[in-house]
């Protein structure tokens, strides 16, 4: 599986180029066996750093920057790969993901937990 097609790759490359903001997660990747999730919002010019919320199944998912060549490297069980969720379709901004992530101590998709973390954040600021 191809991780990133060309749009996708040209929506994370745009989000690059507009630092210190929230962006909505455009991708997401994960371990088809087991840990591992990546929701992805920015890729560097080199073609190559992305930038998102990891969970790496140790109970706190992290922001930071992570290798898309590393990820099309990792070999699973029966020949496997890191995958791309197809279904994948983000509402909320990364910030409200990393939120839900620091309270549920993993990457969740859950709307209810979604809007609470955004609701969270509203009052913070």
């Amino acid at each position: 599986m191809i991780l990133l097609t060309e749009n996708l790759r040209n929506r994370l490359l745009q989000n690059g180029q507009q630092p210190d903001t929230d962006h909505v997660p455009v991708v997401k990747f994960f371990n088809p066996f087991g840990v591992g999730t990546w929701l992805v919002t920015e890729l560097d010019a080199d073609n190559d750093t992305l930038f998102g919320l990891a969970d790496l199944g140790f109970g706190c998912p992290e922001l930071g920057s992570f290798s898309l060549s590393e990820l099309t490297t990792v070999r699973l069980p029966f020949g496997m790969g890191v995958k791309r969720d197809l279904l994948f379709d983000a509402t909320f901004p990364l910030s409200a993901y990393a939120e839900a992530a620091r309270q549920a101590a993993s990457i969740v998709e859950s709307e209810r937990l979604l809007h609470a973390a955004a609701a969270t954040l509203r009052e913070r600021r």
